[in-house]
């Protein structure tokens, strides 16, 4: 009864404490943009409430930090211009650190941290709870509320990534955590929080999470200001002796400009440029890729009929008419028993399987990645190495290093459990290596809070998820270190994995499990993740011109059979060159040019504006969909100059037109005859 009473004190001594522990991490703007060294110095300095939070033992971390051993020491910087700083707090009494290590980009206005608790002691530490990785709130000299600009997760729907924005008006807020432990899951770690301002002018800052697993935001409007605060969900827990934990973590991105896009692209350059995996120490180029006749031939599912010889005259008949990929990508169906179909078995079922269908590729991959390097090509291969079918090979003979749930017919793969861990990285490389394998595809078909939850230990609650996240981290980082050149798929029933911690490290590749080339869905999902991610992928199984745009971006793969009578190779080569002309424009800045309010509708025109600031140039996408009732439809464009005059060319018909900046942004008539029709233009700065 004692312990019950205590917890409730503390409980409302936190939120009696809350509001003036906010207060003083308020951030103002003043039109200024914040110089990153200075801001860091500012916020996690001696003596003052960082911009994070948590309890310990019920009591607020406000009230006791500042009485904490405190340090500060430069980590090691990059060569990407950023700094590193390493800011300690330490327990006199129990022994518990609280590391911040926090990462300036003077470049871009931006800053991230993460935390780590340490405990010291030769006891249990006390009880950690409430974590808020941030917990800052905003202020503008402006007055007027905070809008939020933010997008929708994936719900295998049209609306996937659908962006949204809220005005957050005093007392209102929008919070969002993914269900079932994957990250994008129906909710979007990445947000635009936009400060009243000027008429002529915009100003906010970019924030993102990143935690693979169930993370949850809270950015509300109150008393102090439009607050950001974000953190594990399910962390309540002890440490043991000599052990330390990390949390997700945060980052902040500043900004001002015409509008509030201009948030947007400065997050963007710095996704590409700062964030995104290095090859060859530059931004990894994810690639446009060709399938093996997917599913082919009936009745079997993925690639569980895929033979040796199959595989290589597919790559040679893409060869035959000048259509090799950048990537050749075999899917799920390769391994030991996925075409049993006598014994119930299937891709999906089997896997665990992590050998080699001996009778299908009796010489293993090495063969098909052998053919596809001699084409000029690479070879990606897909893996579910984390769920575990508990028939499997590795369900029966690695049983010991699997987590289990009630009512499931698979175990997780226990990343958390550091032998494991390293068999799991050892056994991966090793195949990779021994297979030719250049790109490594993970997918991942399942919920997996419930596994975390079942095996957390009482008093222990977020451990389990807190130690699998972290070695999938590690997963990653090794293969990234063991294959430089290589580049990570990260799928996840299609795009439930997304986060800024997830995409230092990999990219979806296959964006979404939403019905497989429908065309209407897929432009709704290019518009909506472009406000915040360029590198991301899609498919496409048509050539004709609505559907193949609304695959457009920076990664696609060609679901093309090349063995159907209505192949046509002349259209597959005019798809290949668009796309190619049209990719590089996705790495620059991006304008929505029509209203999204609800961009699942058949009666609406959808366009954007993919635009070069260096050197002029970009191209418009527009799309009347089926029930669209005009023709024509009035957009401005961004980006360009004034008094700056551009051509436009309209890559369909050839014609060409001539506008000054000042007349695009003032308003241009696209123009598509048909409904479910599409307009590509391409425009040039010439004086």
């Amino acid at each position: 009864m004692q312990k019950k009473t205590y917890r409730l004190l503390a409980a409302l001594a936190a939120v009696l404490l809350s509001a003036s522990a906010t207060a003083q991490n308020s951030y103002q703007f003043r039109g200024v943009l914040p110089d990153a060294a200075q801001w860091v110095d500012t916020y996690f300095a001696k003596g003052v409430v960082p911009p994070f939070s948590f309890l310990y033992d019920g009591v607020p971390s406000a009230t006791f930090l500042k009485k904490w051993n405190f340090t500060s020491e430069d980590g090691i910087p990059s060569q990407d211009g950023e700094f590193v700083r390493i800011f300690t707090w330490s327990d006199p009494a129990t022994q518990l650190k609280v590391t911040a290590e926090v990462k300036g980009y003077p470049g871009y206005n931006a800053v991230e941290w993460v935390l780590r608790f340490a405990n010291g002691g030769r006891k249990n530490s006390g009880q950690i709870s409430d974590v808020k990785v941030s917990d800052i709130s905003f202020r503008s000299a402006s007055r007027g509320s905070f809008e939020l600009q933010y997008a929708d997760g994936t719900h295998v729907s049209k609306a996937d990534f659908h962006p949204r924005r809220k005005e957050l008006k005093m007392g209102e807020d929008v919070y969002m955590s993914p269900p079932g432990g994957r990250s994008s899951d129906q909710v979007f770690p990445f947000f635009n929080l936009i400060a009243p301002s000027g008429r002529d002018w915009a100003q906010g800052v970019m924030s993102a999470v990143g935690w693979t697993g169930t993370w949850y935001a809270d950015i509300a409007a109150g008393r102090n200001g439009t607050s950001i605060i974000s953190g594990l969900k399910n962390l309540d827990t002890y440490l043991e002796p000599g052990e330390t934990i990390r949390t997700s973590s945060f980052c902040l991105l500043f900004y001002q400009g015409e509008d509030y896009i201009a948030g947007h692209n400065k997050w963007r350059r710095f996704m590409i440029n700062i964030q995104a995996p290095k090859v060859g120490g530059k931004p990894a180029v994810y690639p446009v890729s060709c399938s093996f006749n997917y599913g082919d031939p009936y009745p079997c599912n993925e690639y569980t009929c895929m033979t040796e010889h199959y595989a290589i005259a597919m790559m040679k008949r893409f060869a035959d008419f000048g259509l090799v990929p950048e990537t050749f990508w075999m899917d799920a169906g390769w391994y030991a028993h996925a075409k049993e179909y006598w014994n119930n078995k299937n891709w999906a079922n089997t896997v665990g399987n992590w050998m080699i269908d001996e009778e299908r590729f009796p010489r293993g991959l090495k063969p098909v990645s052998d053919t596809a390097h001699a084409l000029g090509a690479k070879f990606m291969l897909w893996f579910e190495p984390e769920r575990v079918i508990k028939d499997s090979y590795w369900g029966r003979t690695l049983k010991g290093w699997m987590l289990d749930a009630p009512g499931t017919d698979a175990y997780l793969f226990d990343l958390g459990n550091p032998e494991a861990l390293d068999y799991f990285c050892s056994y991966i490389g090793d195949f990779m290596q021994r297979n030719g394998i250049d790109y490594y595809r993970q997918d991942f078909n399942m919920n997996v809070d419930n596994f975390w939850r079942a095996n957390d230990r009482p008093g222990r609650t977020g451990i389990c998820e807190i130690r699998h996240i972290t070695g999938l981290y590690a997963f990653w980082d090794y293969l990234l270190k063991r294959f430089p050149n290589a580049i990570i798929d990260n799928c996840a029933s299609g795009g439930r994995r997304i986060d800024f911690e997830s995409m230092k490290r990999s990219a979806p590749m296959w964006r979404t499990d939403y019905n497989y080339g429908e065309p209407l869905g897929y432009q709704t999902h290019t518009y909506g993740l472009n406000f915040f991610l360029p590198l991301t992928g899609t498919g496409v199984d048509k050539t004709d011109r609505f559907s193949f745009r609304s695959s457009l971006g920076t990664s696609v793969i060609f679901n093309w059979k090349v063995t159907e009578p209505e192949f046509d190779m002349f259209e597959f080569q005019r798809c290949y060159k668009e796309f190619f002309d049209v990719r590089p424009y996705f790495y620059e800045d991006y304008y929505p040019l029509t209203s999204y309010e609800d961009m699942t509708a058949d009666d609406i025109w959808l366009a954007y504006q993919l635009h070069r600031p260096s050197d002029g140039t970009g191209y418009v996408v527009a799309f009347r969909r089926d029930l669209a009732g005009e023709p024509s439809v009035e957009v401005r464009f961004g980006g360009v100059e004034k008094d700056a005059t551009y051509e436009i060319t309209d890559c369909d018909t050839g014609k060409v037109e001539v506008f000054t900046g000042a007349q695009l942004r003032a308003g241009y008539n696209l123009h598509i005859t048909e409904p479910r029709g599409s307009q590509l233009l391409k425009y040039r700065k010439i004086k």
